[in-house]
């Protein structure tokens, strides 16, 4: 059975909680008036201002990325692949191991070279043959082949990769002329074929353009965008009540309701596909117990830390599957609800006086945020019951070194988030597969007989169906043995001002704001 490598990278492995500000607060951005007609857009994290999109692996810079390149599909509003620059469904043969994929001939690159076949191939395999922060999405591909200037064979290796028609397909597609010619040229002036060209960075911010002999039909409202990096919450909602900006993302939950009661403001939300959880070290000390941590999960109530500190922004969640993700593979929800713990302070007890050391105190190291508010509540509540925690609150390169040692002595539980896509691989392998201890996860669980088996087994299979099998004891299983608990899911949100038309959120952050699409297209009014 082929077990691919699985990379903690910066689009997957959550840093940040919901709307935490940063100490540092970004100087003024000014508006639209100081700036001629550009549209300001300001962002909630800083980019790492990587724009060539085999390289980059930030949020942040993948949302200008994703404006100045096409992918060969895109994700629509419900998380579904697409077809951008190809023309339609891949024809799938070899048992679901070769992908013959059709190229659109209008498609053209900013410089008015066509977009080819042989350009899909070298953005299949150049992050690969890089290796860059990105291989681990594409080392599933064995080969690629050009048949023609406008179609494409990619070949997998001996077995199907299960999460390819959701996620790898995606790919976004660059010239291979002009990167390969100067990829750190190409960094500073990425050419692709979106809507957008590339116009300017400078300090703070970036600005791109719109590309009037867009080879697609669809022809942007906005003629020209500014990105502005504002790390800090209070920054961002002062600016978008001041009319200094035209949108903000990151929306902070205490800011909600006086956003929405602002005169001039819309507010603008959708579930992502991010999981936040609680995992307890199955590896050592007493949570290798599952009894005391089912004691724990009694001891408070997730749903009211939720409702008190994170209603406007997140939405809670009771299995490994974001709830944008079970929308598209349909796992029973609401009965992984009921098999989940509730409040029960007295249950929680008994199973903590019969399972637990009596000087039990649980260590606890989480992120800053909401996540250390979490840890924090956990920590009151077993007070309250004759145990207690020791909460470390951890710079998030330390949290990284510490959460993946098994040992005891170094945490009994960690909260930590996760971003992944459409495919329940992308958090169960990642997060649970015994390939990722001391990688991916900390938690060390060994599972019942076939767990870690099924997990890979199902990664390997082109049957969704087939695979919808596997995964869904093994999610019940989770949710039963709670190796991690799950807390809640991020939503993506945005704040404009009332004269920006069309502006919807994006289950995928990397997507907003979606400027132009079949499904939105922003306009000032």
């Amino acid at each position: 059975m082929v077990q691919r490598s699985s990379a903690v990278t910066r689009r997957r492995l959550l840093a940040s909680g919901v709307a935490v500000s940063a100490a540092a607060v970004a100087g003024c951005i000014g508006g639209g008036d100081g700036d001629g007609d550009a549209f300001h857009f300001t962002q909630e994290q800083s980019r790492e201002d990587q724009f060539d999109p085999v390289v980059s692996n930030d949020v942040y810079s993948f949302q200008v990325i994703n404006h100045v390149f096409d992918g060969l599909y895109e994700f629509g509003e419900d998380l579904k692949l697409q077809p951008k620059i190809a023309t339609g469904e891949p024809t799938v043969e070899r048992e679901g191991t070769r992908y013959i994929f059709e190229i659109e001939e209008a498609a053209e690159f900013h410089n008015g070279d066509d977009v080819t076949a042989s350009d899909v191939a070298y953005s299949f395999t150049a992050p690969v043959e890089e290796e860059t922060e990105n291989a681990a999405e594409y080392d599933m591909i064995e080969s690629t082949e050009v048949i023609d200037d406008y179609q494409l064979q990619v070949d997998l290796g001996e077995e199907p990769y299960g999460p390819f028609e959701l996620q790898t397909m995606g790919v976004t597609v660059v010239p291979e002329s002009v990167r390969s010619e100067d990829s750190e040229a190409f960094n500073r002036e990425p050419v692709g074929s979106g809507p957008f060209t590339f116009e300017e960075l400078e300090g703070d911010y970036v600005e791109i353009a719109r590309w009037d002999d867009y080879w697609d039909d669809l022809e942007p409202n906005l003629e020209r965008v500014r990105f502005v990096a504002h790390d800090d919450s209070a920054g961002r909602v002062s600016d978008i009540r001041a009319e200094n900006t035209d949108v903000i993302a990151g929306v902070p939950n205490d800011d909600w309701d006086v956003l929405e009661n602002e005169q001039g403001v819309n507010l603008h939300s959708a579930e992502s596909a991010t999981y936040m959880y609680m995992a307890f070290n199955c590896n050592e000390g007493p949570t290798t117990s599952p009894e005391v941590r089912r004691g724990i999960a009694y001891s408070f109530s997730m749903e009211d830390f939720i409702e008190s500190n994170a209603a406007n922004v997140t939405s809670p969640m009771y299995s490994p599957i974001p709830p944008v993700v079970n929308e598209v593979w349909g796992f029973p929800e609401d009965e992984y609800q009921e098999l989940l713990p509730g409040y029960d302070p007295d249950e929680a007890q008994s199973l903590l006086d019969e399972h637990a050391p009596d000087d039990f105190a649980p260590t606890i190291i989480t992120p800053e945020g909401i996540r250390a508010q979490l840890a924090e509540r956990i920590a009151t509540r077993l007070d309250e019951i004759g145990y207690g925690a020791d909460v470390q609150q951890l710079d998030f390169s330390t949290l990284v070194d510490t959460y993946t040692t098994g040992n005891a002595d170094d945490y009994n539980m960690y909260l930590l988030g996760w971003s992944g896509g459409p495919d329940p691989d992308f958090y169960l392998y990642s997060l649970f597969h015994e390939s990722q201890e001391e990688l991916n996860q900390g938690h060390f669980y060994e599972g019942s007989d076939g767990f870690h088996e099924g997990l890979a087994q199902a990664r390997n299979m082109a049957d969704q169906e087939g695979r919808y099998e596997i995964y869904e004891p093994i999610i019940r299983e989770i949710v039963e043995q709670l190796p991690a608990l799950p807390a809640f899911t991020q939503d993506n949100t945005m704040a404009s001002r009332d004269y920006v038309q069309d502006l919807q959120a994006h289950p995928d952050a990397t997507y907003n704001p979606t400027f132009v699409s079949d499904y939105a297209n922003v306009s000032v009014e």
